[in-house]
């Protein structure tokens, strides 16, 4: 066994550590509103239920450990003292992912990773359409744990109101631990899925995401690309341009030749092949060719 001494790492490294240790972690995906109205969505691992009596819920957005900043859910509940969370589940999982990126304060994180706004009925905050359940919550209590970078903020949430999708139900009314398909967070890049174990997703921080509303029409509106799909290729700094799309088809004869006379759906499908080994660059190439 090795010993670490928490006063004598790095918080980059004790943090990396405490993380690849604990966990499977659930993800609280929690809207909030600022003081001007403006809605911000954004995923925490640091997430629990505490008590059903009465029905409390707690996530701690912690202070950014490489510049001691704080995130806008924080400055957010500290004004208005709401918030919904959104429970994940496999369908949503990339779409999540893109809305952790360091968007600007106001830019609205439901356009950016393509996600439903639905209003709520008891807090100001949205609502995650596609979300299998959802807490509408009033926040009782906010509690630092400390003013330096790596420090939490625990936010101490009272369930008011709760949103089940009764696709997720068995016949006796509880919910369906296979139906609601839940994904939680590892250590580094990676997730586990329930009953289906780890998979990775890479993290989007290093780059801003184009978003899914900045996505060609022909794409976004695809019958062919799921939720996962459009969040995969929302997540590139800028969709490759059509002379360089070319350019790697007449490199690749294989796909020259399976694209030259196919037509949109077909495409699509073609790209999603890519799409689906995580192969984003392909992808991307495969449909700037033909747009």
């Amino acid at each position: 066994m090795i010993k670490i001494n928490p006063s004598e790492v790095s918080i980059g490294k004790l943090h990396g550590m405490m993380l690849g240790a604990i966990g499977p972690r659930p993800i609280a995906f929690a809207s909030t509103i600022d003081a001007d109205g403006n809605s911000n969505l954004s995923p925490f691992s640091f997430f629990n239920v505490f008590s059903a009596n009465p029905p409390i819920l707690i996530f701690s957005p912690a202070r950014r450990v490489r510049d001691n900043t704080i995130k806008h859910t924080l400055e957010n509940v500290k004004a208005i003292k709401e918030v919904v969370i959104n429970i994940v589940n496999y369908d949503i999982v990339q779409q999540m992912s893109l809305s952790s990126t360091e968007y600007p304060e106001g830019v609205n994180e439901f356009e950016k990773s393509g996600l439903t706004m639905v209003a709520s009925e008891k807090v100001s905050p949205y609502r995650v359409g596609e979300s299998p359940v959802q807490f509408e919550c009033k926040v009782n209590e906010i509690v630092a744990m400390g003013e330096e970078g790596g420090a939490g903020n625990l936010i101490i949430c009272e369930v008011l109101l709760m949103h089940v999708n009764k696709n997720i139900l068995d016949e006796d009314g509880k919910i369906d631990q296979h139906k609601i398909d839940q994904v939680a967070r590892m250590g580094g890049n990676w997730y586990t899925r329930a009953n289906k174990g780890m998979f990775e997703v890479p993290k989007p921080l290093s780059t801003i995401g184009i978003g899914v509303d900045e996505l060609p029409l022909t794409i976004k509106n695809s019958n062919v690309f799921t939720g996962n799909d459009l969040g995969k290729l929302a997540n590139v700094e800028k969709i490759p341009q059509k002379t360089g799309a070319l350019q790697f088809v007449n490199n690749h004869s294989d796909i020259k030749v399976r694209i030259e006379q196919a037509n949109q759906i077909e495409i699509h499908r073609f790209a999603k092949q890519y799409l689906d080994q995580d192969d984003i660059d392909i992808a991307w190439n495969i449909l700037s060719a033909k747009l």
